[in-house]
């Protein structure tokens, strides 16, 4: 049985106290987490509802997310699923900015690019 590798990054390193590292999946967790908050995204593409996440784990978050880190700087790619009846633009536009402020307030890594594609938009079940 091999172990997958996860990327690691450092984001502080000092002689007198030590190094801080993060790793790729923390990072798509934060992207996850964020785009998920802002109003008219249903979901992640391919992931579960939030209710279930407690039950499961923070891991399926990082599902619809790819993160690039290169010298410092982040590459986010989102797949979401959007709610009926909400603008494309203008809340892609919110979880753009939503996201690149997290991860950039939580890591200190700069975000250059939040790439979103939407991989389906969900009617709202009758109650």
């Amino acid at each position: 049985m091999t172990e997958s590798k996860r990327n690691t990054y450092t984001i502080y390193d000092d002689d007198t106290v030590g190094t801080v590292q993060i790793a790729d999946e923390v990072v798509a967790i934060i992207a996850g987490l964020a785009a998920t908050e802002v109003e008219g995204v249903a979901s992640m593409a391919g992931n579960i509802t939030n209710e279930v996440v407690g039950k499961l784990g923070m891991k399926s978050l990082s599902r619809g997310v790819k993160v690039d880190v290169l010298e410092g700087v982040v590459c986010v790619d989102l797949t979401l699923n959007m709610k009926f009846g909400y603008s494309i633009p203008k809340t892609s536009e919110a979880v753009q900015e939503r996201v690149k402020s997290a991860i950039e307030n939580m890591t200190g890594l700069e975000v250059s690019d939040v790439n979103i594609s939407i991989a389906g938009v969900e009617m709202e079940k009758d109650k």
